[in-house]
Formats: C-alpha cells, structure tokens, sequence
C-alpha cells in the first residue's frame, strides 16, 4: 500500500511552470495513464487536494452484521460512522422477535429503511442524501423544537394537560432522529475533506457542532422528564402563585437558551457571557418555586421539586452551550 505521506521536490521547466511529480503507485491505484486528467482543489486553509475522481459524493458503504444481543447497538454505531448499506444475516432464521428489533431500530434512525427482507436476512438502507445536508440547519431545527418543547413541558405540567404532555414525549422521538442524522453528517465530513469544503465547515467547528448537538439533547431529554412528571401528578393542580412562578422561570429558562444557540452561531461573546449572568435570576425563580411548594400536598410536593430540577438542567444545558464561544 502507498504510504500516507511523501515529500516530493517542486520543479520549475524553463518557461517558469512549476510541477511535482505523482507517485507512481498512487497512480497505479488509480488507473492513471498518460492524459488522464486529475482534479487539484485549494482548501481554505492553503491546501492542494489531488484527487483522481471527479466525484465528490463518497462511494456507498456496505457492512454485514449477525444476528446477536447488541445487534440494536451494532446498527446504530454502524448509522453513525456512515455506512450507507447494514445487513443482518442469521445462520438459519431471524426470529420475530429480532425482526421487529431491527425494524424499530431503523424506525429511529433518520432515513434508514428496510429494503431487502427474506427469513434469514435483512437489508437497511440509508436512502437520505445527508453528506449535502447542512449541520447548521440540522441543528438550528432541534434547537427550535427543543425552545418549543420547554415551552410545552412547563406548560403542560401548570395546566394538567395530560394530552400536551404526552405530545412532548412523542416528538422527541423525531428530535433523536435528527440529533443521530447530525452526528452521521459530522462523521462523514471528517473523513472527507472535500465535503468540508464544500460545506465551509472545519473539523473543530464538528467538534463544537458535535459538542452543542448533545447540549440540546440533553435539553429534549429534560423536557420529556418533565413532561412525565405531569404525568404522575394524578389530579393535583398547583396553586395560581405557583403557576405563576413556573410560568417565569419557563420564561428564564427558554430565554437563556435561545441566547445560549445565538451566540453559538454568530460566535457573540458578550451574549454568551449574558446567559451566564442569568444565574442568580434563575437560583432565584427556583428557590421562590421550593418555598412556595411547601405548602402544597405531599403527594405534589415530589412532582414539584423534579419539576424544578429539570427546569435547572435546561439552563445547564444553555450555559455550557454558550461556553462553546469562548
């Protein structure tokens, strides 16, 4: 195999063209021959790519797994590192149970799709072209379901609607499916330098894009804890001096992390630094919700606290999402 790196002397002809010459094994790789033409691109950074193929889409990848106790796990990690074709294969049968396994997994992955189906084997494809997807947009359309799901966790639990609750649970099975795709997309572009190029992202902005991704999962996940908490409340109705009080650390809390993703994108350090300030206003908001709360029943006073903490855990979240500024 050709080494990864060569040092080659640049040469100059007589009418000043300067050239290198190509390695004659990468060549032979690459079936080049005298007049074949070869792409030369310039990265950002003052790179010269060399590249025989005039695609810029990746070659599709295929894998094969077998049926065992990770196989959910297996499918997953395999999404991720971009395999674009899984197959799961079995010596003899896959049994119904692993069936419906392996179709439930695929139904929480963004655009894999089972394609292929006999008794002992089954195809999943990824059919969603997500190499050309931008990850700003992917991630600017979580952060945006995520504000409206803070709204709605905090809103369902004041009012006692069981149906708005239930609601937030469920959509953030979409927002695990988009969070997954951009995590694929990441991957993707840092083994292909031309598709950062393309898409104008460098690989620490993956890592922070990476990085912010999971801070509004974490976001979701708190939304759906709470959201589960109106669930157990039973019947118990808070009182108006503690709808209230919700209702303004809700506030708090979605304002902090719409600061926190704005500064992210537009890299504002002084609006970074603002949602961090909020931290006395927000300790405040909670301590008037556990003062107010002692009051209530002991059947509510558990949902209340919980309630409170994942409210906490959102502003966290925003926090250290902004800190990706600095």
């Amino acid at each position: 195999m050709f080494p990864v790196s060569v040092t080659r002397k640049v040469q100059q002809t007589p009418t000043g063209t300067f050239f290198v010459c190509l390695p004659r094994d990468w060549a032979n790789e690459n079936l080049l021959q005298k007049g074949s033409e070869i792409k030369l691109e310039v990265t950002s950074d003052g790179k010269l790519l060399v590249d025989a193929k005039e695609e810029v889409e990746p070659q599709p990848k295929e894998i094969s797994l077998t049926v065992g106790p990770y196989l959910s796990r297996e499918i997953v990690g395999r999404y991720l590192l971009g395999y674009d074709i899984i197959k799961v294969e079995a010596k003899n049968r896959i049994d119904s149970n692993m069936r419906n396994l392996v179709k439930s997994t695929a139904n929480s992955l963004a655009g894999l799709m089972i394609v292929e189906e006999t008794t002992s084997m089954m195809t999943l494809q990824c059919l969603m072209q997500q190499p050309f997807t931008s990850p700003g947009r992917i991630l600017q359309r979580n952060q945006a379901s995520a504000a409206r799901m803070i709204r709605d966790a905090a809103s369902s639990f004041v009012n006692l609607d069981m149906d708005l609750a239930k609601n937030v649970i469920e959509r953030d099975v979409e927002n695990n499916k988009f969070y997954f795709l951009l995590v694929r997309i990441l991957r993707t572009i840092l083994q292909n330098p031309r598709l950062s190029e393309k898409l104008a992202i460098t690989p620490i902005e993956c890592l922070d894009y990476r990085l912010a991704a999971g801070f509004i999962e974490g976001i979701g996940d708190a939304c759906v804890q709470m959201a589960s908490s109106t669930l157990e409340l039973d019947g118990n109705k808070l009182s108006v001096d503690l709808r209230k009080l919700f209702l303004e650390l809700q506030g708090a809390c979605c304002e902090a992390t719409e600061q926190a993703f704005k500064a992210f994108q537009t890299k504002d350090i002084a609006l970074a630094e603002s949602v961090r300030i909020q931290r006395a206003k927000i300790e405040e908001a909670c301590s008037k919700i556990e003062e107010a709360a002692k009051d209530s029943s002991v059947d509510l006073m558990p949902q209340i606290l919980a309630a409170v903490s994942f409210l906490r855990q959102i502003y966290e979240r925003s926090v250290d999402m902004s800190d990706l500024v600095v």
